[in-house]
């Protein structure tokens, strides 16, 4: 019996033998592997281990295969754009950075467009942890892309931000100014002036011995246990400690034989 032909060696360092390679159809685009003989998609950047491919920008490895997401608001239209992969760690951030930072500012100018742009965004954090977790790239035809500064540190991001941080400040700024310049809590000895009517009280504390005092602070009834006495006032409950507790105010030309003020309630009563 004859032995059949064997399959010469040497014939080229990708095909060991000698079969005819079957023509592979389009044109190769930038990076592109080739023919391949068994079907197989041009790659980016050939990894040197069997079924691994590199950074399809620079051919770097290690890659990962992950899609980054971008959204542009147009009045009533939208654009949903992405990128995909596989890219090394410094064009996957890149990429992510580009496509995030960009979003910030171009996807909220539509209705839908405002509630599409956070998700888009939520997103694009997977890809940006896949990016993250691999090695430094190496073995590229190329150098990598410059990831540039993180998405919060750019300007779209940092106009973003300001609302947000300009609300967050003034709160406590507006606590804190309320409790300078806003009513006064009064406390049992001290001496008040009334500028308002006693429908709406505007007292101000005053030094005992100015002449401008009208009225010293004594032990409410809502914590003596008793009423006012007969001829005194009762003060706002806005200037006691809660909402609930109120101060008697006892009038000081009472004890200088003088009269109270004209418009004056009846005495022992807080006109609402």
């Amino acid at each position: 019996m004859a032995t059949p032909p064997q399959p010469e060696h040497g014939a080229g360092p990708y095909n060991p033998y000698t079969a005819p390679v079957p023509p592979q159809s389009g044109p190769p685009g930038p990076g592109h592997a080739g023919a391949q003989p068994y079907g197989g998609y041009g790659v980016y950047g050939a990894h040197p281990e069997p079924g691994r491919y590199g950074c399809q920008v620079c051919g770097a490895w290690p890659a990962a295969h992950a899609t980054v997401r971008g959204h542009q608001g147009i009045v009533v239209l939208m654009r949903f754009l992405s990128v995909r992969g596989p890219f090394c760690r410094d064009c996957g951030l890149a990429t992510y950075r580009r496509m995030s930072s960009d979003t910030l500012w171009q996807g909220w100018w539509s209705p839908l467009s405002v509630f599409i742009t956070p998700v888009t965004l939520l997103m694009n954090l997977g890809p940006r942890s896949a990016y993250r977790r691999l090695a430094p790239p190496s073995g590229g035809h190329r150098p990598a892309l410059d990831p540039g500064r993180p998405v919060w540190r750019r300007a779209p991001a940092l106009i973003l931000m300001a609302p947000v941080l300009l609300v967050l400040l003034a709160v406590p700024a507006l606590i804190l100014l309320g409790m300078v310049v806003g009513d006064p809590r009064l406390a049992t000895g001290q001496c008040v002036r009334n500028e308002g009517n006693w429908a709406e009280q505007d007292l101000r504390v005053e030094s005992c011995a100015s002449p401008r005092a009208e009225y010293r602070v004594t032990q409410g009834p809502d914590t003596a246990g008793a009423p006012c006495a007969p001829g005194d006032y009762i003060a706002d409950p806005k200037y006691g400690p809660d909402a609930f507790t109120t101060f008697c105010l006892t009038g000081l030309g009472r004890a200088q034989g003088t009269v109270p003020a004209p418009g004056a309630p009846p005495a022992g009563v807080w006109a609402a």
